[in-house]
């Protein structure tokens, strides 16, 4: 039964996270559908939504200051328990392919969830399984099973959303029956996917996307205008991009692009992703601030502690998700340390300009020029880097002829590829003569 029913309901996703195919359903009353689940909060105590931690103003992840500033992982509905990672931007996430091994690449790609945990198997895409999983961790939402978070959406104002879009009676379920119930559950999953899927929350308007457009109008090549590749006056007609911006952005495709993908147009032909959707361990040291590291004191429901571990816990990534799955476990051990490599775009987005905030998994970083630093100099002893949390498998790709962690970048070079990536944030508005 189940069996029958995730093919249903991959049809379905197919359908409304990419309605151009040729889905029937309005994509506008989905889109709605999961806007409204996305903002409730459906938590025990209810005091948290999807929201909470994906704040659009702040590029669609956590938005308070003195979280960001210091451990980075955000408090669950009860706020004395915490997770172990910081929450990933939820924009542009819907593009990530189902999680996979490439056989040429020999390397995992996709999924979502800083360890690609939710790879998209059961639903179609990998959003709407990450979607699904907070509801359920009693270190995030806290809800009790899938028919209580089922339940709560029954009794809200936007139920009636439902019948519109999954038909008359979509929120009925048998309790005696777990596949009505799995049902049920993944619908709201995939609503929420296809908010996430939105115009509202992939703009592709930023001053790179306006870039990029008119370069792309004045017939430039894709892998020119991604890389910096030639005359800025070619290039960038329009001049929307300053000199430090475009030196950075000459910088950025020799150091950054092969990861951060800024050269090849994404899927469907929309404008670059800035990821190439693999993972990497970069060489990351531990977050000393990062409160996970306390919940050996502090328990779940069944009287377990959160972290057993307490400080000598070391989070292993792509790594610990590989273990769980017999098919992937003997690669376990060669992808320890490795997290998703995460779309640079709104990578500076944030309320305020002096609003902090803070990158990689677990949040250790505090700027982008402090990541840029380490990218720069993490091997270079006298720079006085902590060490990596996983030291096994640590990248050294050689870029434009340097290894990573000695690139050998002036400060000059750093300056401007933190101002190129600041150009990555969506809400820019063209302006006569800017310069």
């Amino acid at each position: 039964m189940r069996v029958k029913t995730l093919c249903f309901v991959g049809i379905l996703a197919i359908g409304f996270l990419f309605p151009r195919l040729g889905s029937t359903q309005d994509p506008t009353t989905i889109e709605q559908l999961g806007k409204e689940l996305f903002f409730d909060k459906i938590s025990q105590p209810s005091r948290m939504s999807c929201s909470s931690c994906h704040s659009q103003k702040m590029g669609w992840t956590g938005q308070t200051a003195g979280i960001n500033v210091h451990g980075s992982v955000f408090r669950g509905a009860r706020p004395q328990r915490f997770g172990n990672r910081k929450p990933p931007s939820a924009a542009y996430a819907t593009f990530s392919p189902i999680f996979h091994f490439d056989l040429v690449r020999r390397r995992f790609v996709g999924g979502n969830f800083w360890d690609g945990r939710a790879t998209g198997e059961v639903l179609g895409n990998p959003s709407a399984d990450q979607a699904l999983g907070p509801f359920l961790n009693q270190v995030e939402q806290n809800m009790t099973d899938m028919a209580t978070v089922i339940d709560h959406v029954a009794r809200s104002e936007y139920a009636r959303l439902f019948d519109q879009v999954w038909g008359r009676g979509s929120l009925d379920y048998d309790p005696d029956i777990p596949a009505t119930v799995e049902t049920v559950y993944d619908r709201i999953g995939l609503s929420i996917a296809t908010f996430e899927a939105s115009s509202e929350v992939n703009q592709f308007s930023s001053q790179f996307d306006a870039y990029w457009t008119s370069s792309l109008a004045a017939g430039d090549d894709p892998e020119d205008i991604g890389l910096g590749r030639g005359d800025k006056q070619v290039l960038d007609p329009q001049n929307i991009l300053n000199e430090q911006e475009f030196d950075g952005l000459i910088e950025f495709g020799k150091f950054c692009a092969r990861c951060h993908v800024s050269h090849r147009p994404g899927p469907g032909g929309v404008a670059p992703l800035f990821t190439s959707f693999g993972y990497s361990n970069i060489g990351v040291p531990k977050n000393p601030d990062n409160p996970f590291y306390d919940m050996d004191l502090v328990f779940l429901d069944d009287g377990t502690p959160i972290n057993p571990l307490g400080d000598a816990y070391i989070d292993y990534g792509l790594g610990d998700f590989l273990r769980t799955r017999v098919e992937w476990e003997a690669m376990a051990f060669e992808n320890d340390g490795k997290f998703k490599i995460p779309t640079l775009r709104n990578v500076d987005r944030r309320i305020g300009k002096g609003v902090p905030k803070a990158y990689m998994h677990n949040g250790v970083f505090k700027s982008l020029k402090e990541v840029v630093q380490f990218y720069n100099s993490r091997d270079v002893p006298q720079e006085g880097w902590a060490p990596p949390e996983v030291d096994r498998n640590v990248s050294r790709a050689v870029l434009a002829g340097v290894p990573m962690g000695n690139l050998e970048l002036s400060e000059e070079q750093e300056d401007a590829i933190v101002a190129f990536m600041k150009t990555l944030s969506d809400g820019y508005q063209i302006r006569n003569n800017r310069r």
